[in-house]
């Protein structure tokens, strides 16, 4: 069993993200090896005991689960099974966890790459953003060997509340493409919700107190929202994370022969955005749709 008696933990990519949840470990007791590409990201790990590595290859060889969340699936493929990868240069009987949301056919390739190196690779995309990741209750969807899920969930415990087990290899990122398409209609009607309380004259905040406990409630609704109202646009995950995603969601559904309407519009409406120079802004931006 994966304690931190038994185990260095690797982290690579201390964004808006991955900075609390290798927080989480390092408070937890792991040893914990970090790298990402920005050092001054991942200062305050390093001030509370992290060590620095210089490369993913220096993680490889000092930690024995090593976990990535990073920003596409071609940085992924890069630290992975670039020459300086993890995978390139990983010892036997290492774990592998990618948070990354990437694409289902990467991660069966990961999967099936590690497993030549005798070393078990999880695909654990999750969901809960900024505020999810601070508050250690992110939502984890793992795919891949269950005997190597349930030895490293001592870990997913100490990063979400919600950690459920797919299935094979892949099964982790296509939970997340549902996830991604059941959030990107949903933010249109988050948005067009407020906007249309504004235009009425209400005051939108009263109104999210009678709606979002009722049926039309969801997470965007009680947690982006308000931050619509403030003005608030910073990033707790970005738009072009976002536009990333639904653009995978869009390519496997495609390949399934499945239409999506909703998520195409979704799509195509952060696309505009994003042209408008709001790639890096937070998902609520979209508000900005109706209110340029």
């Amino acid at each position: 069993m994966i304690s931190p008696e038994n185990t260095v933990v690797g982290f690579i990519g201390t964004g808006v993200m991955g900075k609390s949840m290798a927080g989480h470990l390092l408070k937890a007791g792991y040893p914990l090896v970090v790298y990402t590409r920005t050092k001054e990201k991942a200062s305050d790990l390093l001030e509370s005991g992290a060590e620095w590595a210089e490369t993913p290859l220096e993680v490889a060889q000092k930690a024995n689960v090593i976990i990535t969340i990073v920003g596409y699936p071609a940085d992924v493929e890069e630290v992975y099974l670039g020459e300086n990868g993890i995978i390139t240069n990983g010892k036997e009987n290492t774990y592998v966890i990618d948070m990354t949301t990437s694409t289902p056919t990467l991660a069966k390739r990961l999967s099936e790459e590690a497993a030549k190196k005798g070393m078990q690779a999880l695909d654990a995309p999750v969901s809960g953003g900024d505020i999810g990741a601070k508050e250690a209750k992110l939502s984890v969807m793992v795919g891949g060997d269950r005997e190597a899920f349930l030895a490293v969930e001592p870990i997913f415990n100490l990063l979400g509340t919600n950690i459920v087990y797919q299935g094979k290899a892949g099964s982790g990122q296509h939970t997340k493409m549902c996830n991604q398409i059941a959030i990107a209609s949903n933010m249109i009607g988050v948005c067009e919700a407020i906007v249309y309380a504004e235009k009425a004259g209400l005051d939108p905040k009263t109104v999210l107190q009678s709606i979002s406990s009722g049926a039309a409630g969801s997470w965007s609704l009680s947690n982006l929202a308000p931050r619509m109202i403030d003005g608030n646009f910073e990033p707790g995950f970005y738009i072009k994370h976002f536009i990333k995603d639904m653009n995978i969601a869009l390519q496997e559904a495609e390949a399934m022969g499945m239409l999506t309407p909703g998520l195409a519009l979704a799509k195509k409406m952060y696309a505009q955005l994003a042209e408008e120079g709001e790639e890096n802004s937070g998902t609520q931006a979209l508000y900005k749709y109706w209110n340029k």
